[in-house]
């Protein structure tokens, strides 16, 4: 017993201290526009029996855990995404997640049995792993590159939802499903799988908001956890009905995060530091999967050549013929960036657990081929996204980082106190609060500049930098976010120019 206790004094201590050095390096991986997932790889190979010598090799334990850390990485991408905005590009998102997904595996296992010379079943695998992008890659990295609002739903609803048709994918192929299945049957189990996932994430998000909006809960910490709870729900009533758990908690985050909840804004920032957490155990349980010992230079060169066909062939054909279903969604040089941006993170490597832990001939050789393409490819690929941007001018200035919103209930008189930061870039700097014009009965109640409250009249005037904090009634609470996004983009004359003058005048804006 005594061995057990001290035994669980050192997880403790280098648990914690592993999660520190992780979170303080967010901040380092930021600047050089990487995804912290490569910090949190490398951490895991250090404690690996190459580094430290922790021994860490059970496949299955790794799949669980691995499916376990993406239902709630997926759960926190709903929870935050806002329906609004992803809507008119959950169409294109939605193909990319299907149709894009088929393609690129099919390219991926062409190649991989005539150019890497694998079996079947393994090129397929390495098409199907490699195929989906990993929501915690893509965003860490566009963070920093300002982006439309649609090329971000796009790129958002796509890493949402391609989860679930590959694992379902990955899962009969490792399976032996290939040789005993037709396609047809294949294919129709994958669509009922989506079809059923949706339907019950939808039926736990709305009966879940219905539930949440009438409970009364004696602490509003119990918020956060119960709504969680419900999108965790959504993976479980999935998986047990063979239904997609990965869609079903997608999209019941989904509707729990864009519904009228109390304590909304800490439930997203309680799913979020759930989400990092988990982030940080992923990568680094993954890294330990990992024996340096295996890599070798053979597996190096067909890395790099599968990264090559991946990011140059396969990826560009899939979001070029998923685009079909909505041809205007993006512009071509918008559907170039979607092409490069996406990312690789978690996901293939999570996926590779699965013929691992089903031991199939050739998984070990291929997960540490996956395991290298990943890394290279994110390396090269997410420090230089911002450069891609401008090259091809989709990036915007003035679009995501303008202003900053955050909204806390106040249930007694049925409103919102919206926190509100002007950027640098926000043409709310020099306008009047008179000249704001919101809706009836929004009003801004406190002004908050360099560290100083003030107290807002008619004529007092924005500065960038300031903190507002906005009283609206919440019936009209997305009119008073419109107008103070109209003005943060058009400045005070917003209210009368039209929507042609406005894009005249975004497009003379230097850039």
């Amino acid at each position: 017993m005594s061995f057990d206790v001290h035994q669980l004094d050192q997880v403790v201590l280098v648990g914690a201290a592993v999660t520190l050095a992780a979170v303080l390096a967010v901040r380092l991986t930021a600047r050089a526009g990487l995804p912290s997932l490569l910090l949190y790889l490398l951490m895991g190979v250090a404690l690996g029996e190459s580094g430290i010598g922790i021994r860490f090799d059970d496949a299955e334990v790794a799949h669980a855990l691995g499916f376990g850390a993406l239902v709630l990485i997926l759960a926190e991408g709903g929870l935050t995404t806002s329906w609004r905005e992803v809507r008119p590009s959950m169409r294109l998102g939605l193909s990319l997640a299907t149709v894009g997904i088929a393609v690129s595996t099919a390219v991926m296992a062409v190649a991989g049995h005539y150019v890497l010379g694998l079996s079947w079943q393994l090129s397929i695998l390495l098409g199907a792993v490699c195929s989906p992008t990993d929501a915690a890659a893509v965003f860490s990295v566009l963070r920093v590159v300002p982006l439309p609002r649609r090329l971000i739903g796009v790129l958002e609803s796509e890493s949402g939802l391609n989860d679930a048709p590959t694992v379902v994918l990955v899962t009969l192929v490792a399976g032996g499903s290939l040789a005993e299945e037709s396609p047809w049957a294949m294919g129709g189990l994958v669509v009922y799988e989506l079809v059923v996932g949706v339907l019950l994430g939808l039926a736990i998000g709305f009966g879940g908001a219905w539930v949440m909006r009438r409970a009364a809960l004696p602490s509003s910490g119990l918020y956060p956890i119960a709504v969680l709870t419900l999108t965790l729900l959504a993976y479980g009533a999935g998986a047990a009905i063979h239904a997609s758990g990965f869609a079903a908690v997608y999209v019941a985050a989904l509707v729990l995060g864009n519904s009228e909840l109390p304590h909304r804004g800490a439930t997203r920032s309680f799913s979020e530091g759930i989400a990092w957490l988990a982030q940080i155990g992923l990568f680094v349980m993954l890294g330990l999967l990992l024996s340096p010992g295996r890599i070798t230079p053979e597996t190096i060169g067909l890395a790099l050549l599968a990264g090559l066909v991946l990011t140059f062939l396969a990826r560009p054909l899939s979001v070029a013929i998923s685009a079909l279903v909505d041809p205007r969604a993006l512009s071509p040089r918008q559907l170039v960036f979607v092409s490069y941006a996406g990312l690789r993170g978690a996901v293939p490597i999570v996926l590779m657990t699965i013929p691992l832990s089903e031991g199939v001939s050739g998984s070990a050789r291929l997960f540490d081929l996956v395991f290298v393409m990943v890394v290279v490819y994110t390396l090269i690929t997410g420090p230089t996204l911002p450069l891609v941007a401008r090259v091809l001018r989709v990036a915007r200035r003035s679009e995501p980082r303008d202003l900053d919103l955050e909204a806390a209930p106040l249930e007694r008189i049925a409103a919102d106190l919206l926190q509100v930061t002007i950027s640098p870039v926000s043409r709310l700097h020099g306008v009047e609060i008179g000249e704001l014009r919101l809706p009836t009965g929004a009003t801004i109640a406190l002004v908050i500049r360099d560290g100083q409250t003030l107290a807002p009249e008619q004529r007092s005037v924005l500065k960038r930098g300031d903190d507002l904090l906005v009283v609206t009634p919440r019936a009209v609470r997305e009119q008073t976010e419109r107008r103070l996004r109209e003005v943060s983009r058009h400045g005070r004359l917003a209210q009368w120019l039209g929507p042609e003058e406005r894009r005249r005048r975004a497009a003379e804006r230097p850039r």
